[in-house]
C-alpha cells in the first residue's frame, strides 16, 4: 500500500507539474485582480485594444496614427478612439456584471491573436466572450459571445459605443440597410478630436448564426451624448449554446478623407463577407506571420516569454503603411504615442531580419518625414536633415519644451539613417536605395558635416549633446552620438558606390576625424566629462552592436565590465541587459548572456499576463522597446545573426546551458531558417 501510495503522490506531482509548464502561445490568467491587473493588447497595427479586468469590457482602443495637440506637454498627442466593443449583457432582466460572475478566465492566445474570458454565471449560464483585430483588415474587429444556458433564460445583449471623454462634437446615429436577404443594423457616432483637427468615426452591427427570417429584431437606444447601444432578446433553452457576434470598424480622417462613411462601409463588408471569413482569413495571416518565428527549446518559460515579445512587435506593426513604432505600441498613450529612436534602433532590426515587409513601413515613415527633419535643420544652423527626438504626424519636433531631449538628442538622426542602410543590406533593392533611401543618407551625412566642431587640424569634436545614456545631458563627444555618425558617413559612402554617384569626400574625412575617447586603463570614456558615474543605458556598448564600431574582443570586454557595474538596479531601461545579453553570447559566455537577458525583462512584469514594463519595478506596459531589445540579443545574440553590407550572415555565438536549441524561421527576403545547438 505504501509503494502504491507513493506512486500516486508521484503521479500527482507529474501531473500537475506538466500542467504547470507555461503553454508557448497561450497566456492564461485565473486569478483577476482589478487593482492589480495591467491589460494585454489584441492589434492589427491600425487598432489596438487593451483589455480590462471586467466582463464584455475593454480598457482603451487606441488607432495608429491619430494625432491631436492636446493633453501633456503642448504637443501632438495619440488619441483613444470610440470604445466599439463595449457592451452588456441582462440574463432574466439582471445585469452581468463583476461582482455576479464565479471562475472568471482571461486568455491571451498569441498565435491566432486572440483575447478570451471565461465565467459562470451563478447557476444560470457559461459565458465565453473573444476578440479580435482582425489581421487583414486594419480597421476592423470582431468580437464572439457564447452563452451555454443551464437552465431556460431570457437575454438581452447589447452592443455599446462610448465615446472617450476628450472628444468633441459626438453625434450618434443608427441606421438599418434593408437588403432582400440581410438586413444590417449600424450603430454609428462621430466626434471631432479636441481641437477639430480630425473626425473619428466608429460603427458596430450585429451578426447572428440564424438565416435573416429568424434574426432577433434589433432596438436602438440613446443614452447620452457620448454613449449609445443596439440591443436584441432571446430566449435559450436550458442545455443549448448561443452564439453572436459583433464587427467594428474605427477609422479617422488622418486615414480616409470620409471617415464617417467609410466607417460604416467597412462594417457592412464585414457583415456580408460573415463571421466565419473574417476568422479565417484572420487566422491564415497571423499563420503567416509566425512563419517567422524563434523557437526555444528547453525553456518552456523563455519561449512563452519570447513568442509574447514577438506577438507585441507584430501586433503593433504592419506591412503597407508609413506608420512607426512609439515605445509603448499601441497598448495605450504612452510616450504620447511619439516615435523615438524606440523605434529605428530597438524595434526595426528585430522587424527587418523577420518581416522585411513591415520593417519597411517603420522606415517609409521617416521618408515621408525627410521634408520636416531638413525645416528641423535649417531652424538649428545645420545642413541636410536633423530628424526630431519625439516625431509624430507631421514629422516636427514633438519633445515637450522642459525636456532637453528634443533640441540636443541628436544621434536620432543617425538612427534612422542605419535603419535605412540596413534595409538596403536586407533587401538588397537597388530601387528603393534610389528613391528613397539614398535622399535619407545624403542628408543625414550633410547634417554631420555641418554639425561638427572643427577645432584643429585632425578633430572634429560633436560637442553639447544628450548621450544615448540621457542622465548625461549637454555633455561633449558622446561615444554613442560620435561613433553613429561616423557610421552614418561611412553608410552614405557606400551608399553612393552602389549607385555609382561619387560620393562627397567631407564624408570620409570628417568621419576619421571625430574622436572616440578613452579612460586612462583603455575602457571607452562615454563622454568628455565622464568619471564613472552610473548611467541610464547603454552607451558605451552600443559601438560594438549595433554600430560595429568596436570589433576587438578584448575592448568589448573590457568596456562590458566596465559598464555593467554602472546600471544602477532600477529605473533604467530593459535594452541595456539586452545589448549585454547580446554581447556575452557573441564572446562566448552563455551564462552571463542567460542572467541579462533574464534581468533584462523578468523583474519589470506585470500581471497577469507578463506584460513588460519600462523599467524594474515600472508600471506602464507595454514596452515595445524593449521587448525589440530582447528580441534582438535572441536574434543577433544567441542566433548570431548579422546584418551586413551582403545581406543576413551568422557569426559564433553561444546558448545558455539552460536551453537545448534555438531555431529561427523566416529570415530575411529568402525565408531561410537557422538552428543554435551547443
Amino acid at each position: 500500500m505504501k509503494i502504491l501510495f507513493l506512486y500516486i503522490l508521484f503521479f500527482a506531482g507529474y501531473i500537475e507539474a506538466v500542467q504547470s509548464q507555461p503553454d508557448p502561445w497561450i497566456i492564461t490568467a485565473n486569478k483577476i485582480n482589478p487593482s492589480d491587473y495591467y491589460g494585454v493588447t489584441v492589434a492589427n497595427g491600425m487598432i489596438g485594444i487593451v483589455s480590462s479586468p471586467e466582463p464584455f469590457k475593454v480598457k482603451d482602443v487606441v488607432l495608429a496614427g491619430t494625432y491631436d495637440l492636446y493633453g501633456r506637454g503642448r504637443v501632438s498627442n495619440f488619441i483613444k478612439s470610440f470604445n466599439l466593443l463595449n457592451m452588456r449583457l441582462d440574463i432574466n432582466g439582471k445585469r452581468v456584471d463583476a461582482p455576479s460572475i464565479e471562475n472568471f478566465k482571461q486568455e491571451l492566445n498569441m498565435q491566432d491573436a486572440s483575447f478570451s474570458s471565461s465565467f459562470e454565471y451563478s447557476d444560470k449560464a457559461s459565458i465565453k466572450c473573444s476578440y479580435y483585430s482582425l489581421r487583414h483588415l486594419p480597421f476592423t474587429v470582431l468580437m464572439d459571445i457564447t452563452i451555454t444556458a443551464k437552465k431556460d433564460l431570457s437575454i438581452t445583449a447589447s452592443s455599446v459605443i462610448e465615446a472617450p471623454d476628450a472628444l468633441r462634437d459626438v453625434q450618434n446615429y443608427y441606421n438599418q440597410i434593408v437588403r432582400p436577404y440581410v438586413t444590417t443594423g449600424l450603430l454609428t457616432s462621430t466626434a471631432k478630436s479636441p481641437t477639430g483637427k480630425l473626425q473619428l468615426c466608429a460603427s458596430t452591427c450585429f451578426l447572428f448564426n440564424e438565416s435573416h427570417q429568424l434574426e432577433p429584431q434589433v432596438i436602438h437606444e440613446m443614452w447620452d451624448n457620448n454613449l449609445h447601444l443596439m440591443k436584441f432578446d432571446k430566449m435559450v433553452k436550458a442545455g443549448e449554446s448561443y452564439t453572436f457576434s459583433i464587427a467594428g470598424s474605427s477609422i479617422s480622417s488622418a486615414h480616409n478623407d470620409d471617415p464617417l462613411n467609410e466607417a460604416e462601409r467597412l462594417t457592412i463588408f464585414a457583415k456580408l463577407e460573415g463571421h466565419d471569413r473574417l476568422l479565417e482569413f484572420h487566422k491564415k495571416a497571423w499563420k503567416c506571420l509566425w512563419e517567422s518565428d524563434i523557437r526555444i527549446e528547453g525553456d518552456d518559460q523563455s519561449q512563452q516569454d519570447v513568442h509574447s515579445m514577438l506577438y507585441h512587435l507584430y501586433s503593433f506593426s504592419r506591412e503597407g503603411t508609413s506608420f512607426s513604432l512609439s515605445p509603448m505600441g499601441l497598448s495605450g498613450l504612452g510616450y504620447n504615442g511619439h516615435v523615438f529612436w524606440d523605434a529605428d534602433l530597438w524595434m526595426f532590426p528585430a522587424l527587418l531580419v523577420l518581416h522585411p515587409e513591415i520593417a519597411r513601413s517603420l522606415i517609409e515613415y521617416r521618408v515621408e518625414r525627410l521634408e520636416s527633419a531638413k525645416k528641423n535643420a535649417f531652424e538649428h544652423g545645420f545642413k541636410g536633415a536633423m530628424f526630431p527626438w519625439e516625431s509624430a504626424g507631421s514629422g516636427l519636433e514633438e519633445t515637450p519644451v522642459w525636456a532637453l531631449s528634443g533640441p540636443f538628442e541628436h544621434h536620432i538622426t543617425a538612427c534612422v539613417a542605419l535603419a535605412a542602410w540596413n534595409y538596403f543590406c536586407v533587401t538588397r533593392d537597388k530601387e528603393w536605395l534610389k528613391e528613397k533611401g539614398w535622399p535619407i543618407l545624403l542628408a543625414t551625412a550633410d547634417f554631420w558635416c555641418s554639425r561638427v566642431e572643427r577645432n584643429a587640424p585632425g578633430h572634429y569634436d560633436i560637442n553639447n549633446v544628450v548621450a544615448a545614456d540621457e542622465w548625461a545631458e549637454n555633455v561633449d563627444n558622446d561615444a554613442f552620438t560620435n561613433a553613429a555618425a561616423i557610421a552614418n558617413l561611412r553608410n552614405a559612402s557606400a551608399a553612393a558606390l552602389v549607385l555609382s554617384i561619387v560620393p562627397d569626400s567631407n564624408w570620409n574625412h570628417v568621419a576619421e576625424n571625430i574622436p572616440i575617447l578613452l579612460l586612462p586603463d583603455g575602457v571607452t570614456k562615454e563622454h568628455n566629462s565622464y568619471h564613472g558615474e552610473g548611467i541610464k543605458q547603454a552607451d558605451v556598448n552600443l559601438l560594438a552592436y549595433p554600430l560595429k564600431m568596436i570589433t576587438d574582443t578584448a575592448q568589448i570586454k573590457r568596456d562590458l565590465a566596465y559598464y555593467e557595474k554602472r546600471i544602477p538596479n532600477e529605473g533604467t531601461p530593459a535594452m541595456t541587459q539586452a545589448i549585454f545579453a547580446l554581447l556575452y553570447s557573441r564572446l562566448g559566455d552563455g551564462n552571463k548572456a542567460y542572467h541579462f537577458f533574464k534581468d533584462a525583462y523578468v523583474p519589470n512584469l506585470n500581471p497577469p499576463f507578463r506584460v513588460i514594463a519600462e523599467t524594474k519595478g515600472g508600471t506602464n506596459p507595454y514596452f515595445a522597446t524593449g521587448a525589440g531589445g530582447i528580441i534582438q540579443s535572441m536574434l543577433m545574440g544567441f542566433g548570431g545573426l548579422d546584418i551586413t553590407a551582403d545581406g543576413i550572415s551568422q557569426v559564433k555565438s553561444v546558448l545558455p546551458s539552460e536551453w537545448i536549441s534555438v531555431k529561427i524561421t523566416g529570415v530575411g527576403i529568402m525565408k531561410k531558417t537557422f538552428v543554435i545547438t551547443h
